[in-house]
């Protein structure tokens, strides 16, 4: 009989205020386990405009995991320099493998420490923490994961301590990274806006935080579309040196080589290209259609034991924002960081074009939650305890 995932039995919810309420989050079992990667000093890559390969890398370990265990069947969440997913015993060995991997590409081939590990959601739960989840249905054909329990947050934090580590792969394996891409064109913030990189945390009183984070939600649905900096028809396409050789490490596992990499990345993005330009169909790929499809499927907002959001917002919004997020931080209730850009950077997980569950993680242009999660560290190492919050502790 096949294996039953309670993962995809959890019920989707599409409100996305609803992120607050705990009825709707799922204990995953104790025999699941949780897999964590981040990038050893992001924030000195950012510094030197490294944005786009951080966020290439932070997507690269779940392209390399969904590709071992399948696409949208296990929960996951991208964190700008890296990411978490959960999986169940059987699947172990493949993501093992493939975190292993991906260590080792991300070393040799843009020269990142990237660490990774694993710990049974047993021994997380032995800490006093949990890992409950729910599906955020962003689309009619792709949920994303939310989590809650702050055991996504242990797991990393013991990461960093140097506990659950995976030794990267021998030299030379390639992680299969197919469908990994970027290659729209930077989001630009809409006349009068900027794009806000927000990270929002809970401090010792969940109610407080959820009162703020109401509140914060209130302002962003000002706008029409909740404050999505994807365009309405969906993002535009570009043909970029820095995208092309991206795409082409990535690639260049399954291509068997760099130069047969590098021909297919230029040869699909011209296709490409003439496509959305011209708005003609190829077979099942509708460019109209898959534009649109992107601006559903755009994790703009995120919720990982805190708010993670990449928004569009109106100079008065931001101040709005600021001022509510200051007073509460202000009054013991939250820890914030705000990162203003002109830009959103987007980069892709599209393992067929023709199907509609192809994934797009949003983060901004200049190092957007790199930068905003400094910014909280910063603040809370002022004080003598802290919540754990680990996501933070890499930047």
């Amino acid at each position: 009989m096949p294996l039953i995932n309670p993962y995809l039995d959890i019920p989707v919810f599409d409100d996305f205020a609803k992120v607050l309420d705990p009825s709707i989050y799922r204990e995953l079992p104790d025999d699941w386990w949780v897999g964590t990667s981040d990038i050893v000093g992001s924030t000195k890559a950012v510094e030197a405009g490294r944005y786009k390969e951080v966020n290439m890398v932070g997507a690269s370990v779940i392209a390399a995991a969904t590709n071992a265990i399948g696409h949208s069947d296990f929960p996951f969440i991208f964190s700008g320099d890296g990411a978490a997913i959960a999986c169940p015993p059987d699947k172990v060995p493949a993501v093992r493998d493939a975190l292993a991997a991906t260590a080792i590409w991300a070393s040799e081939e843009l020269r990142f420490d990237l660490r990774v590990a694993l710990v049974r959601i047993d021994e997380i739960r032995k800490s006093g923490h949990s890992v409950r989840v729910a599906r955020f249905l962003a689309s009619k054909k792709l949920a994303y994961a939310v989590f809650s329990g702050r055991g996504i947050s242990w797991a990393e934090e013991q990461m960093k301590q140097g506990h659950n580590l995976i030794t990267p792969a021998p030299s030379g394996t390639q992680p299969d990274l197919t469908g990994l891409s970027c290659r729209w064109s930077p989001i630009r913030a809409e006349d009068g806006c900027n794009i806000l990189s927000l990270i929002m945390l809970p401090r010792d009183d969940r109610a407080r935080f959820d009162r703020c984070a109401t509140a914060l939600f209130g302002i962003l649905e000002q706008d029409r579309r909740d404050s999505n900096p994807v365009p309405e028809s969906g993002p535009d396409f570009r043909i970029g040196w820095q995208s092309l050789r991206l795409e082409a490490l990535a690639t260049q596992g399954t291509e068997g080589s760099k130069l047969r990499a590098w021909c297919k990345a230029l040869f699909v993005s011209c296709v490409a290209l003439f496509l959305f330009k011209t708005g003609r169909n190829l077979g099942d790929f509708d460019p109209v259609h898959y534009r649109e499809q992107t601006k559903l499927n755009t994790d703009f907002r995120r919720f990982g034991d805190g708010i993670w959001l990449t928004v569009n917002c109106t100079a008065p919004q931001t101040e709005q924002i600021e001022t509510l997020l200051s007073d509460a931080e202000n009054n013991g209730d939250i820890w914030f960081g705000i990162k203003q850009q002109d830009e959103a950077l987007m980069t892709c997980i599209v393992p067929d074009i023709a199907k509609d569950s192809h994934l797009h993680f949003l983060d901004g242009a200049d190092g957007g939650y790199t930068a905003a999660a400094s910014i909280c560290k910063a603040k809370m190492k002022k004080l003598p305890t802290q919540p754990d919050h680990a996501e933070l502790a890499s930047t």
